[in-house]
């Protein structure tokens, strides 16, 4: 919009000035981003890293490290110790295989604890147990498994803690070690085939 002033010029208003200054600016800006130098956008690719879009050519690299998670043994150089998780994965299987009688209503192998729902023997319908498997080191020893068994009878007012022998869990301990020796002993000769 142009309007004549007391001397006599036209002038343009100072709308059109700032938006002039603005395009002006703009162009500029754009210019140094490379979008009229023919320079490359920073738009992502087809070929991609991420979880949504792997790419194929390239080795994926995750939280877990070059070899990703191991559960229940693995390579022959960390076969001992169970690589990828916090505990010894020979006790752990054994632990599972020992227990795999009773429902289970936990499994955490990062922490090692196992805890079945109650079991109760149809022989003896008056009785149930429970158990917690504590699994303690990342080395196959024999204090490395702790297991706390809870027993309950039935009662007129239904089910009721009772004490427990302290030989039981000192038993299915055993019973944990036997099976993991087992597994290791098998995983070794496995090796040897190979």
């Amino acid at each position: 919009m142009t309007f004549r002033n007391g001397t006599g010029r036209n002038e343009t208003s100072r709308g059109a000035r700032i938006a002039a200054a603005i395009a002006l600016a703009s162009m500029i800006g754009l210019g140094g981003c490379g979008l009229f130098s023919g320079g490359s956008s920073n738009y992502p690719t087809q070929e991609g890293t991420g979880p949504s879009n792997p790419n194929p050519t390239q080795p994926r690299k995750t939280i877990f490290g070059e070899d990703g998670i191991t559960l229940f043994g693995g390579d022959s150089k960390s076969s001992d110790q169970g690589a990828g998780i916090g505990i010894n994965s020979f006790l752990w299987r054994a632990s599972l295989d020992t227990v795999s009688f009773m429902p289970l209503a936990s499994a955490d192998p990062f922490g090692g604890v196992i805890i079945t729902d109650w079991y109760q023997d149809p022989k003896t319908p008056n009785e149930r147990f429970k158990l917690t498997v504590y699994i303690m080191d990342k080395r196959l020893r024999a204090d490395g498994v702790k297991v706390a068994v809870f027993r309950q009878t039935k009662s007129g007012d239904g089910w009721v803690d009772a004490a427990t022998d302290p030989k039981t869990g000192i038993k299915i301990e055993d019973a944990i070690l036997v099976r993991a020796r087992q597994l290791r002993i098998s995983s070794t000769e496995a090796g040897d085939n190979k």
